[in-house]
């Protein structure tokens, strides 16, 4: 399903860090991680460019909302699912001002769930580079 994708997955939680990293493996991805808001943003400038990007909002020094928010300012665009346990009614509304390659996930979810996720995202980016091809 993710064969060959590139993807970086940020989360604080070790245990849960690596779950979603071993999720993606399974299903094919070439996975890089990162632990904090910082390893996030240095991941994105000298592991690029991903094809995903799957964060936790609340991490260290950095939230992963405010680092794809900072990554999109300087040019660097990517497929991204936004996952968190918080009760905050406003971040599924900041996940869709991301556009519409950015989804949300309410931890905890499936791990089906998140392939199902993760496929549906870059299957839209490879029909919309196709469309732009043309």
């Amino acid at each position: 399903m993710l064969s060959g994708a590139r993807v970086l997955v940020a989360d604080d939680d070790p245990l849960l860090l690596e779950s979603v990293a071993d999720a993606l493996i399974s299903l094919g991805a070439d996975v890089v991680r990162a632990a904090t808001g910082e390893e996030l943003v240095e991941q994105l400038a000298n592991e690029g460019p991903f094809d995903l990007v799957v964060t936790d909002v609340g991490m260290p020094w950095m939230s992963g909302l405010t680092a794809i928010h900072a990554a999109r300012s300087a040019g660097i665009s990517q497929a991204v699912i936004i996952m968190t346990a918080r009760e905050d009614e406003r971040i599924p509304a900041q996940v869709q001002a991301l556009g519409p390659d950015a989804l949300f996930l309410r931890k905890p979810f499936g791990l089906s769930e998140l392939g199902a996720a993760a496929s549906a995202l870059l299957a839209r980016r490879h029909s919309t580079a196709g469309q732009k091809d043309v």
